[in-house]
This record gives C-alpha cells, structure tokens and sequence, in this order.
C-alpha cells in the first residue's frame, strides 16, 4: 500500500522521536557516501545509445558499420547493434514533488508529460515512476506496461517538503538495472531547486554518468542555461546544473516557460529515443576506473552530422582493442 506522502514525513519524524535517548550508531555519524553503480563491472557488456541529427532531422539509414567507437583514443569492435524505430524502449520517469512544484501548474505540466509518452507508446514500451520530496525518495511504480497503474500514480502527486535533487538522481542508474530493453532513456522533471541534498551537483553527475541511459531534463520555469546579467554571470544557476547533467548523459535539457515549450520539449525527446542506435562491446579484465569515449560516423558526407552520445563508462577497459583508428 501506498503511504500519502504527508503520512510519510510524519512518520519518519515519529521513529526519529523514539529514537532519543538511546546510544548512537557510529555509522550513522559518519560522512555520506557517493553511491556506487556496479551493473557495468558486472556484466561485462556496455551500451552506449547514440542519436544522430542530420540537418533538421536525423540520420535513420545507419548501419553498424559506419559507426567508429573508441575507448580511451583506442578503436573498439561494436559486438551488438539495434536500430529499429519500432524498438521498445525502458522509460524512467523521475518527478520532483518538493514544496516549490506547487506553483505555476508544475505538476499539471508533469502529468501532461507523462500522459504524453503513455499515448505515444508501442508495443513492449515499459515505464518506472520514481519521485523525491521532503528527505523522501520512492520508486512508485517498478517497470511495467500497465498504463492504468501510471496513470493512478501520477493523480495521487501532491507537492510537499524540501529537495533532494541531486541525491534523488544518483539513484537512476539503480533503477534502471530493471529495465528489460537496449533502448532506455530518464526524464527528470523538476524546476531545478536543491535546497537538502547530501551530494553535490558533481558527485550526482558522476554516478549518472556511468549509467547506460540519456537523461533528459525538463526545467519547469528553471530558466536558459546560457543566459547571462551585464555582469556575464550566470542567471539561472540551478538550469547549468541541470544542463549538464543532461549533457554528460547524452540527453538534452529543455527550459519549459509555457505549454508550446513542453510540447516541442516533448516530441523532440521521442523523436530522439525513436532514433536511437544503440551499440554494445564488452569489457574484459583490468582496472576499474572512468573511460572516456566517443562516437563518430566513418565517411565524408557533405550534410552536418551531430552525434549524441554518453561521455565515458565506469568499468574494466574493453575486450578487444585496436591502436590507432
């Protein structure tokens, strides 16, 4: 059963009264940890989505073979490749329901978007909901296809509390670890504020990055990212902050001030998970550290290509490499 989120916070502030007065636990002293995601050490095969915009559409014709992939500068061999439009695809839902979504018709905004992705859906589309609030994260929904319990989910949100963000993104790559198709994307919707959080913007960019997953962000009112005072300093410092979360990602972020904004924001974001290639290689024995990566298209062409695609992985260097390129 689903605790409303008012009982929730009562709750937690009841156990912790209980509490006084007995010995403290040294663990619970000590400083937070960054969490860690193992699930690319472990199964030794690594995704990495990629989208391709080819002047004001995107490159759909692509084959394995006009795909280059390098580790650390070094040409790896791609062992698996999807690109069928039609592909199911594992969505991840992350709402900020903190008290500042109250305003502005946030919410509404949010279940309009997650509406939006129940109806474009195809057959073998999966969905998780998770959402942050007070001190308080909770995965609502585990994936499923039942449309009927999203919906639900998403009528019972109810903003309230302070904001974890950066702490509530750290915990995608943990979700997605269920996701059952090559083709994943996260949505995070929030206006932005991080007033609680025990990690930093940095430390929750970190765990994200080694995840397999673009994540787009909608900034409900959060502002241009690149805009700037007389002064050249930034004005909307939380919008940077979610610009490059989205960045290191392979996603995008979208600054959302009126209802044209979440619908362009919207079709250009399945547009890219529709036309995405996903290339997989695997890992072999070695250390386990951070490995910068990058994609590129073999060939000259004389349209201008963008290639989209994740930064670097967390693991064991690759199985197979070639020097040079």
């Amino acid at each position: 059963m689903r605790v409303a989120p008012r009982l929730r916070a009562f709750l937690a502030l009841a156990v912790g009264l209980l509490a006084l007065g007995t010995e403290p636990d040294p663990a619970l002293s000590q400083e937070p940890q960054t969490p860690q995601f193992q699930d690319e050490v472990s199964v030794g095969l690594v995704l990495v989505p990629v989208v391709v915009r080819s002047g004001a559409g995107y490159a759909k014709s692509l084959d394995q073979k006009d795909f280059q992939l390098r580790i650390e500068g070094k040409t790896v061999p791609i062992e698996s490749f999807e690109r069928r439009s039609d592909a199911p695809a594992s969505v991840i839902l992350l709402q900020d329901l903190s008290g500042s979504m109250a305003s502005g018709g946030k919410l509404a905004q949010s279940q309009q978007a997650l509406r939006f992705f129940l109806d474009k859906s195809l057959p073998g589309d999966e969905f998780s909901i998770a959402s942050f609030a007070g001190g308080i994260f909770e995965v609502e929904v585990p994936f499923t296809k039942n449309q009927g319990a999203l919906r639900e989910a998403s009528e019972r949100w109810v903003a309230y509390g302070t904001t974890t963000l950066h702490d509530a993104v750290a915990r995608i790559p943990q979700i997605s670890l269920e996701g059952r198709n090559p083709k994943r994307f996260a949505l995070l919707i929030t206006d932005g504020v991080d007033n609680a959080s025990r990690l930093t913007p940095e430390q929750a960019r970190a765990v994200v990055q080694e995840a397999q997953l673009p994540t787009y962000v909608l900034g409900l009112g959060a502002g241009n990212p690149y805009e700037l005072t007389q002064e050249g300093k930034k004005i909307y410092r939380y919008a940077d902050v979610l610009s490059l979360l989205a960045a290191v990602t392979g996603g995008r972020y979208y600054s959302i001030s009126n209802q044209e904004d979440l619908q362009k924001a919207l079709a250009e974001i399945l547009d890219d998970v529709r036309h995405q290639y996903v290339l997989g290689f695997s890992t072999g024995d070695g250390a386990v550290k951070f490995r910068p990566l990058t994609v590129e298209i073999k060939g000259k062409s004389r349209e201008r290509r963008a290639v989209v695609f994740r930064r670097g992985y967390k693991g064991t260097p690759p199985a197979e490499t070639r020097a040079g390129g």
